[in-house]
């Protein structure tokens, strides 16, 4: 790919790829993704065949993109603009996941301390019920039927929260190996970071089947089971997320890619797993202990 013609500042220029399809592929991916969905949801057509190539054609637009990226970093195309467009930017996209979290958050505050109290006052006072034996307290029992054990703070819990702080910890180790050019470090830091994500979602994955087959603790039970299996399922998913692209810096760590002087893909992925962690240690508080 050619530069654009050079501008004054940093770097003396601003790198310009030629205009690419990706965009264009990937729209077409998640628009057979979003259809498939709802044809699944709806019983109509081949609605699992469909999100299967709109999953299909996403993973193939993240490898080529990226992999375009990576090459055009490699070559030497990024300069001091390129590298603060890409940090300001990865700096808005952690305030949206903020927001994202704060919403789920602002939820269960609002069913925790305002809605289900206010029901518990209506039916004492106006004798109004939802259900038989309903009760405005926290956890919320759900319908009558479907009774449910909420999960406990301590356990797997626990420790999927030391895991995550040793992983905080990993990462930072990884990270400040890079800075003083020690690449075995910078290696086994990263390689303890992923290990440690994927125990996390190993041990996430076993307490949702306990949750499941032994609590009762179900999407289904109640304002409880929603917002437990919301907030820690989208949690799980970053997790996921944070831990693949983890794997990916150490691939790239492994070819002999980052120098002390530039690696903002390095840091931009300790970002969202340090906000990762911060976010977990909120769950855990409000969602398992309090």
């Amino acid at each position: 790919m050619k530069n654009a013609p050079a501008h004054a500042g940093h770097g003396a220029h601003y790198f310009v790829p030629q205009p690419s399809l990706y965009p264009v592929i990937l729209s077409a991916g998640m628009f057979l993704l979003a259809l498939g969905f709802v044809q699944t949801m709806n019983d109509a057509g081949p609605g699992q065949w469909v999100m299967l190539a709109g999953a299909a054609v996403i993973v193939y637009v993240l490898f080529g993109w990226f992999g375009h990226v990576i090459a055009e970093s490699q070559s030497g195309a990024y300069r001091d603009w390129e590298d603060r467009s890409f940090r300001y930017g990865m700096i808005w996209f952690i305030a949206t996941e903020v927001m994202f979290f704060a919403a789920f958050f602002g939820a269960l505050f609002y069913m925790r301390v305002i809605s289900v109290p206010r029901l518990g006052e209506m039916m004492a006072v106006h004798g109004v019920t939802l259900w038989p034996d309903f009760a405005g307290t926290w956890p919320t029992s759900g319908p009558q039927g479907a009774p449910f054990t909420p999960m406990g703070a301590w356990g797997i819990p626990a420790l999927n929260t030391a895991l995550l702080l040793s992983s905080g910890a990993t990462v930072t180790w990884a990270h400040w190996a890079l800075l003083r050019d020690r690449r075995r470090q910078l290696v086994a830091g990263l390689a303890a970071t992923v290990l440690l994500g994927a125990i996390f979602l190993g041990f996430q994955a076993y307490e949702y089947h306990h949750a499941y087959s032994e609590l009762g603790l179900t999407m289904g039970a109640g304002a409880y089971g929603a917002t437990f299996f919301m907030l820690t399922g989208f949690h799980g998913f970053h997790v996921t997320l944070g831990t693949v692209m983890l794997a990916v810096i150490l691939l790239r760590s492994l070819a002999g890619h980052f120098s002390a002087e530039r690696h903002f893909a390095f840091e931009a992925v300790a970002w969202y797993w340090h906000f990762v962690d911060v976010v977990w240690l909120i769950l855990f508080v409000f969602v398992y202990w309090v």
